[in-house]
């Protein structure tokens, strides 16, 4: 909840009335603060590996804007005097391990790190690369604030459940030492999974094969001394003996800033309550399976428009937008 400020109340604390680039037109509300927030760096584009200098940008300014994906008119402003910690979501993490000595709030980092090739992800770097920045970052933020990713698991001929089972065992011994946690999620459908299914021949594994390549893993995490995680798979995964957490929980939340957060009620995954300040279809790497890049056919115009210095992740704000302080 949040109360708009009058416009006598502007002067006084240094916000204004007008925003960057706007005119007259451009309604900016500023409403007054009473609650935390956690940034999502980002589950809708890769900004550590593509606009990190941007991110940084943006703590230097003091704001971020971020487009409503459902109504891209509203735009809401986020002061990061009001965050309390990030997460950070990568699969190249190489340029934030060159700067993650300048992160200002305590962090999470999630590398996703799986044993596909580039007929599934084009353009990502040596896994020997990635893995040695994972340890530059664990050296900085801890061992127990890095959980690696391996997901989304997916079968087709080349990538089958032996496949999964010995890449998982392989990586988590490369890895056990930087990353505390490991998470695994089985493939979603989407469109951009339909849009690619017949090219690629992938799938969901099913019933049998889940539990198969869970039991697995789960061995494997055990012998290398690495807590497993399922990301929103609690109805598969549960009944096998996981354990019922998130890829950022309440309680890591509360460890690293000492508040109470709610739980993320858009996603029902059990994650802390979060703001994503990334942008839908602007990742230039093209992963076959991804969900973000919904419409491949945006993803070049869109970091095109994107400027380091705007306050926005791709584009310039417009005078038809309405900006609105996010609270929380």
């Amino acid at each position: 909840m949040y109360g708009c400020l009058s416009r006598d109340s502007f002067a006084g604390r240094g916000w204004h009335r007008q925003a960057e680039g706007g005119t007259d037109r451009q309604r900016l509300e500023v409403c007054a603060y009473n609650g935390t927030m956690i940034l999502n760096v980002s589950s809708r584009t890769d900004i550590p590996a593509y606009y990190l200098d941007w991110f940084f940008n943006r703590i230097k300014a003091g704001y971020v804007d971020v487009r409503n994906p459902f109504h891209e008119q509203s735009v809401s402003r986020i002061f990061f005097e009001n965050v309390d910690a990030y997460l950070l979501i990568t699969k190249d993490p190489r340029p934030l391990a060159r700067r993650i000595r300048e992160i200002d709030k305590p962090c999470v980092v999630h590398v996703t790190i799986t044993g596909y090739h580039g007929d599934l992800e084009p353009g990502l770097p040596d896994k020997r690369e990635v893995i040695e920045s994972l340890r530059e970052i664990s050296s900085v933020i801890g061992r127990e604030n890095v959980y690696v990713r391996y997901d989304p698991v997916l079968l087709n001929e080349r990538y089958t459940v032996e496949y999964h089972k010995a890449a998982f065992e392989r990586l988590a011994s490369q890895v056990s030492d930087y990353a505390a946690h490991m998470v695994i999620s089985f493939l979603d459908d989407c469109k951009n999974v339909r849009r690619h299914q017949a090219e690629t021949g992938f799938r969901r594994p099913e019933a049998d094969e889940v539990r198969g390549l869970a039991e697995s893993f789960a061995r494997s995490a055990e012998r290398h001394g690495v807590m497993l995680y399922g990301c929103n798979e609690r109805e598969i995964l549960a009944p096998l003996g996981f354990r019922d957490s998130a890829c950022f929980s309440q309680k890591k939340a509360f460890e690293l800033t000492g508040r109470a957060f709610g739980s993320w009620k858009a996603r029902n995954c059990g994650c802390v309550e979060m703001v994503d300040i990334g942008y839908y279809n602007s990742c230039p790497r093209f992963c076959k399976y991804c969900y973000a890049n919904y419409d491949e056919s945006r993803i070049a115009a869109h970091v095109l428009d994107h400027d380091p210095d705007s306050s926005l992740l791709s584009g310039h704000l417009r005078p038809e937008d309405v900006v609105k302080r996010r609270v929380k």
